[in-house]
């Protein structure tokens, strides 16, 4: 069997309104279906949300150009995406610059826009929401 795609899947521990909408401002990223857990159509499973989460996020996709992230509250304030970051390759070192800017707003830079040998414009940091972003310019590597 050949797999057909892999896709993300972000867990933000209660707070997944808020990152489709800032994901939405930062990216232009478009919200698709938002499912919450009081919308399934089988029950949750007893004990297995923290109190008040009833209204979260229970699955949604977030379209960022042309791919498709998928996202959840996840069943408690615990739940956390690790240890993955999301490449972001664009067409221009200006919007690396503009791009990284408005994801890293309220997170921590790891690597601050600059050249590097295999692209002429890379960075790195973690958004508000523990989401690893890397950022590139498309195209060629700087000449050495």
């Amino acid at each position: 069997m050949a797999v057909s795609s892999v896709r993300p899947y972000l867990l933000f521990g209660g707070r997944c309104d808020e990152a489709l909408q800032f994901y939405q401002r930062a990216l232009g990223a478009r919200i698709g279906l938002v499912m919450r857990f009081s919308e399934s159509p089988d029950p949750v499973p007893a004990g297995m949300l923290a109190p008040g989460f009833e209204k979260k996020v229970m699955h949604c996709e977030l379209h960022i150009g042309e791919h498709l992230v998928m996202a959840s509250d996840g069943p408690n304030d615990k739940a956390r995406s690790s240890g993955v970051s999301l490449a972001l390759t664009v067409g221009s070192e200006a919007e690396v610059d503009r791009l990284f800017s408005a994801l890293i707003a309220g997170g921590q830079v790891e690597m601050p826009p600059g050249p590097t040998f295999w692209t002429r414009r890379f960075a790195m940091g973690t958004d508000r929401f523990g989401i690893g972003w890397m950022v590139m310019v498309a195209g060629e590597p700087p000449a050495r």
